[in-house]
């Protein structure tokens, strides 16, 4: 053992670098940066012993008396004999007790606490710790310095690379969390997707045998996740849509319950049980998300799906009462829904006998009466789509007379049969037998029958068509109640009023549609409210354009209209002069503005007022012809086009309104009592247009479209040429749609001519003949070159004439400064003399 340890070597530390004098060791700024700011990592420096180390560093090999080693030694163990004491309370020091030798080679030595020594070990001590405790080994002094040397290194290492390891490894954690959460979810999220789909697929392929599936599909859709909610909602509806039957479910009483009954039977009304009772708790799960913004959308969707599909089965009158409360929804996708399966209940009343359509009208009805007439116009436009029989009072009386007859012929024969005695009683049995039978089958087959009863349907529609006049009513009321409190308004606030009668206009497109259908004891205060409205409040002879306006002239021009399609419709019972109707007409076409008013009810209007019309005064048709004839000047050309056609409409039926296109400027023998055009005037009757001249027909003669020049020169000589196709049109209203397709369609004409021409170029090859057949056709109705020629000449008489008002300017101001000049003289001329008398 001691020839061992005399054997071994010491080992000594490596040699240090040469040294190095201080003015060749070069310091820079960052050096001395860093250890500036590092300082309080240097005070282990500051505490060294150098002596110390420069003895270790530079001592000898194999020195006997090595003291710095000794006193390592010391030090050492009385460090490890504190620790012991502490911890472990070692009692007894390792050199003093015999060490074990193992077969290894190895030094075992054996410690002992005070504990074990007395009382052997406690019992909170493992075996694991004794024997680690008896495992101990005595190392050598060179071992020693090596052991704490790599201790103390990797001390160092633990406490520098431990907390950036946490540092690092935490949000990586996270991240895997997340991972696996999301993994979990998408799992989940996928297995509830399937789990519908099984569901869902089973149902359909047998859903009285899969009829408990329902409800698993309905506590899917109670998920938290709004995606599932959604996805089980959709799948619903498609079962539902499958599997509900074309009948509604009565369920059976409780006598019914107690009656023995079948196996199939009783199947059935499981199924039908089960069936009514999921379908019941699917709508008021619909009728709960309705409430909710995120799940409104589908849920509204599926509501009027079912509706629409099925309005027949159980619980309609909750989906009406959903689908009516969102008609007038701010959002446009769910108003759109509920009006177009509004609307298909009103055009498909086969599926419900009509029964839905009573009851949507009344609760539409209700629901413009609670909101004050302020909704939006399209919960009001869906009345348009109604449909009423035309003919069924008429078979109503033939039923009538048919009935009556059998009821004579009946009475004709039992007084016959009274007459003539029986032969026996059998006989008579077998007759009262015979009609029994007839009058049962005639009744079964009634009921059977799928066509409605005349006289129901004939009750449902009077009860829809009074809910429809009670609705288009309180709205007129609304209206005029409205314009009647017009003076407390300001007038900055008409811009506003506008919205204060939003179904005003789908109102009257409804009177107008059902104007044969009204009844003649509401005719009189009817015809009387649409003149109060054509005027908007105000009396035909004040001047319109001090006081604001709270109907556009489109809604005041259906007002006229409305009017006069009550009294064409019902002639025979009205006697109402439409004089005032005229004069409002009269004074709106003066103030239509064509892109904020519509052409179309324009057009209507001068169809059927002046067209179709009978044979008017010739006053106040000369008073439309100039007045039309002034604004087509300012028009665009569909609704130029309108007017003109009216015009010559006028000049045909009206010979001597002709002498307008004559260049007399009195106007002639038939100039009237008025002698002078009066323009602005609000009456047609005293326009004196007769005294007048069309000189607008020159001018128009002269417009950039071709159309419309050629209408104007026509009119002006009222001969009709070969190749004017628009003189052949004699109605308004189509003339200005068939004008407005022509402005959409000339620019894409136009710009595939230009193609094909480019094309040409490339190609330098002949095109071929259809190309070339539609380039001419476009190029002889549009000239460029004539076209060009004419909006120059137009806009320089424009500029001409801007200019001389500029000029006549002018001159007023100079005029105005010379006759003040003038009076300024003659008061000085006249002071002058004044002073001479006073000096």
């Amino acid at each position: 053992m001691g020839k061992k340890k005399q054997k071994e070597k010491i080992v000594l530390p490596p040699d240090l670098p040469p040294e190095i004098p201080d003015d060749e060791v070069e310091v820079s700024d960052e050096d001395l940066q860093f250890v500036n700011e590092n300082r309080g990592y240097a005070s282990l420096f500051s505490t060294l012993d150098t002596q110390s180390i420069t003895k270790h560093v530079t001592r000898v090999a194999d020195a006997k008396d090595d003291a710095l080693e000794k006193l390592y030694e010391k030090r050492l163990r009385k460090n490890a004999l504190k620790k012991e004491k502490e911890e472990t309370g070692i009692q007894v020091d390792r050199v003093d007790v015999l060490p074990i030798k193992s077969l290894d080679g190895q030094l075992h030595y054996r410690t002992a606490t005070k504990a074990e020594s007395q009382n052997g070990p406690s019992e909170e001590e493992t075996g694991e710790d004794v024997n680690d405790r008896k495992s101990l080994v005595k190392l050598t002094k060179a071992e020693k310095r090596a052991k704490l040397k790599k201790l103390r290194k990797e001390g160092k290492k633990q406490g520098k690379e431990v907390p950036k390891a946490e540092v690092e490894q935490t949000p990586q954690a996270t991240v895997l969390a997340e991972v696996k959460e999301d993994l979990t979810t998408e799992e989940v999220f996928e297995s509830k997707k399937c789990k519908l789909a099984e569901l869902g697929n089973a149902l359909l392929t047998d859903p009285e045998s899969n009829i408990k599936f329902l409800k698993d599909m309905l506590q899917i859709s109670k998920d938290n996740d709004p995606t599932i909610v959604k996805l089980g909602l959709l799948s619903l509806l498609a079962v539902f849509k499958d599997i509900v039957p074309g009948y509604r479910i009565r369920l059976p009483t409780e006598k019914e319950l107690e009656m023995k009954v079948s196996k199939t039977v009783r199947k059935m009304r499981y199924y039908e049980s089960t069936l009514l009772s999921a379908y019941k708790a699917y709508l008021q799960r619909l009728m709960y998300l309705e409430k909710k913004p995120l799940f409104q959308l589908v849920a509204v969707r599926c509501i009027c799906t079912l509706l629409d599909i099925h309005p027949h089965f159980n619980f309609r009158e909750n989906l009406l009462d959903a689908t009516v409360r969102n008609i007038s929804s701010t959002n446009e996708a769910i108003r759109k829904l509920c009006c177009s399966t509004v609307k298909s209940l009103f055009t498909n009343e086969g599926k419900h006998g009509g029964e839905a359509t009573v009851e949507a009208v009344r609760l539409i009805a209700d629901l413009v009466k609670a909101n004050n007439c302020q909704l939006h116009p399209d919960s009001v436009e869906v009345f348009l789509s109604l449909s009423f029989d035309e003919d069924l009072g008429k078979t109503e009386k033939k039923d009538e007379d048919q009935k009556f007859k059998n009821k004579k012929n009946k009475k004709r024969k039992n007084m016959e049969a009274s007459n003539q005695l029986p032969d026996n009683d059998r006989k008579r049995s077998k007759h009262e037998m015979i009609s029994k039978t007839k009058e049962e089958v005639e009744a079964e087959y009634k009921a059977a029958s799928f066509a409605p009863d005349v006289m129901e349907r004939r009750q449902m529609q009077s009860e829809t068509l009074s809910a429809v006049f009670e609705t288009y009513f309180r709205i007129l009321k609304h209206t005029m109640h409205f314009i009647a409190t017009r003076p407390e308004v300001n007038t900055g606030a008409s811009s506003a009023a506008v919205e204060s009668h939003p179904l005003f206009a789908p109102c009257l497109k409804g009177l107008g549609k059902f104007s044969h259908l009204i009844d003649l004891d509401f005719m009189g205060d009817l015809m009387n409210h649409l003149k109060v409205l054509a005027s908007d409040g105000s009396n035909s002879g004040n001047s319109s354009e001090k006081c604001p306006k709270f109907l556009t002239v489109t809604e005041r021009l259906q007002c006229c209209i409305v009017a006069f399609k009550v009294m064409r419709n019902n002639l025979d019972a009205l006697n109402v002069d439409l004089q005032d109707f005229f004069i409002h007409l009269y004074r709106l076409i003066l103030e239509y503005r064509p892109g904020r008013d519509q052409g179309e009810v324009l057009a209507e209007a001068l169809k059927i007022m002046l067209c179709e019309d009978k044979q008017h005064d010739m006053q106040k048709t000369a008073a439309f012809i100039k007045r039309l004839a002034t604004l087509s000047l300012c028009f665009g050309s569909a609704e130029s086009m309108a007017a003109l056609v009216t015009v010559r409409h006028l000049l045909q039926k009206n010979v001597k309104c002709r002498n307008l296109l004559e260049n007399d400027t009195g106007g002639g023998s038939v100039s009237g009592t008025i002698p002078k055009y009066q323009p602005y005037s609000t009456d047609p009757n005293l326009s004196g247009a007769l005294a007048s001249v069309l000189w607008e027909l020159n001018l128009l003669s002269k417009h950039y479209h071709p159309s419309i020049s050629t209408m104007a020169s026509g009119i002006s000589s009222m001969s009709v040429a070969q190749n004017q196709v628009i003189l052949s049109k004699t109605s308004p209203t189509l003339a200005l749609m068939e004008m407005s397709l022509d402005q959409e369609l000339t620019f894409p004409q136009h710009s595939g001519t230009i193609k094909l021409n480019n094309k040409k170029r490339r190609t330098n090859a002949p095109a071929t003949s259809p190309s070339i057949g539609s380039a001419s056709v476009i190029s002889s109705s549009f000239n460029e070159d004539e076209l060009h020629e004419k909006l120059s000449s137009h806009f320089t008489l424009l500029r001409d004439i801007r200019e001389n008002e500029r000029l006549r300017k002018e001159l007023d101001k100079t005029t105005l400064s010379l006759q003040l000049y003038e009076q300024y003289k003659k008061q000085k001329q006249r002071s002058k003399p004044k002073k001479k008398a006073i000096a």
